[in-house]
């Protein structure tokens, strides 16, 4: 996996800023919340990966370049 670079971490923290909501769209992971679970990003790391607390009191990541998300 290669991690993006700072100017696209910067964009995703401009595009994604604490506190927007955003609804499951894909996720590589076993342990996923159901698709079209929503949640709140909480900000986004320096692999652009977006920490989100689900409705469902999940906590995984989204992360970039794999998982997908829609902003509502």
């Amino acid at each position: 996996m290669r991690f993006p670079n700072a100017a696209i971490v910067e964009r995703l923290r401009n595009q994604y800023p604490a506190g927007t909501r955003v609804e499951l769209l894909e996720m590589d992971d076993v342990q996923a919340p159901p698709i079209g679970t929503q949640g709140t990003v909480l900000g986004v790391d320096d692999t652009g990966s977006l920490m989100v607390r689900w409705d469902n009191g999940s906590g995984l990541n989204v992360v970039y370049g794999i998982d997908r998300v829609r902003k509502l």
